[in-house]
């Protein structure tokens, strides 16, 4: 159940605990500032908005001044986090003009709901008016609220892997009360057209797999390419992108709504990777493997997705056809039929 600290506005979440575990019962603490900081930068650089005047990015965060931490005692999970931070815009008009700006977010603390959230945007005073500046404080203000309240709720279920033990029946169980739920629906954050990514921690999610296949008037060396080499990637993606095209080497595009891992690579010929939307469960990655195989002057793509959360189904297979079958063709001209 969910309920408030005595004397204490900070959220406490109960989970039952085995009454057989000992060390359930003791208090602890586990320091999230270093993590918050890194996840708080990442969620919020290369957010990017754009309509008809220009186009806006988050390119710079300045100012990260706080701390967070989560304490276990007796089973209840207490979040504490508190956060003023700030952040610097860079626009530029359909006519190639550039500007500058900032934002200034006081008050990210357990203390306030994301609603409640000030968000201050403005252009720096040495700048000439821009209709950008609307931009940045409406839809821009929106989707900076939207990376923060992705942070809460990755805070409350990436970073407490482990700090809740197994219960009698090996599964912690998850908050059920309507309050608790209330405040968790107000940290899941989705992306346009797609379900908010399950709040609770340990639980196995249903999955599925599909393949997909398509051809593309290029060869296997070139395509391959494509896919590894962080220009390209920024080229078809039209955003920027971080690719480190080796094995191993990790991957983050689409304004952070897809990020993962190159786990197998043979040139020219196979592609497997961990891949991820920012919105799935935490730590939940499906596995990708791309077949690229010669016919003649085409190359056939095969693309076999695996783990895939069930609800997601339909919003990957478009995502894919969308952000990189049609992009990949429109951008370098690799043109053909569709399967």
């Amino acid at each position: 159940m969910a309920k408030w600290g005595e004397g204490d506005p900070r959220w406490i979440v109960e989970e039952r605990a085995d009454a057989t575990n000992v060390n359930n019962w003791h208090w602890t603490e586990r320091d999230a500032t270093n993590w918050s900081s890194d996840k708080l930068k990442s969620l919020l650089l290369g957010l990017s908005v754009e309509n008809d005047q220009g186009r806006c990015e988050v390119t710079e965060v300045s100012k990260l001044d706080g701390e967070a931490s989560i304490n276990n005692r007796k089973g209840k999970l207490i979040f504490f986090y508190e956060w003023n931070l700030k952040a610097t815009w860079t626009g530029e008009s359909k006519s190639g003009v550039k500007y500058k700006g900032s934002i200034e977010v006081p008050n990210l603390s357990d203390e306030n709901d994301m609603e409640d959230l000030d968000i201050s945007v403005s252009l720096n005073k040495d700048e000439p008016e821009t209709p950008l500046t609307d931009l940045m404080k409406t839809k821009g203000a929106e989707k900076v609220r939207e990376a923060l309240g992705s942070y809460v709720g990755f805070l409350k279920t990436e970073f407490t892997q482990g700090m809740i033990l197994p219960t009698a029946n090996g599964m912690a169980k998850p908050p059920t009360t309507s309050q608790s739920k209330a405040k968790l629906d107000k940290t899941q954050i989705s992306s346009s057209g797609s379900m908010a990514a399950p709040i609770n921690t340990g639980v196995k999610i249903p999955t599925c797999k599909f393949s997909m296949r398509e051809t593309f008037l290029t060869s296997p060396a070139e395509l391959y390419r494509v896919f590894l080499n962080q220009e390209m990637v920024q080229a078809f993606t039209h955003a920027p992108a971080s690719v480190d095209g080796e094995r191993g080497g990790k991957f983050r595009l689409l304004d952070g709504n897809v990020f993962g891992e190159f786990t197998e690579l043979v040139p020219d010929e196979k592609i497997v990777m961990k891949w991820r939307y920012n919105n799935w469960p935490c730590e939940h990655y499906a596995t990708i493997t791309m077949m690229l195989l010669d016919r003649s002057s085409e190359t056939e793509l095969k693309v076999e997705c695996r783990g895939v959360p069930e609800n997601e189904e339909e919003r990957t297979k478009e995502g894919w056809k969308r952000y990189y079958f049609e992009a990949i063709k429109q951008t370098f001209g690799f043109g053909a039929r569709l399967f």
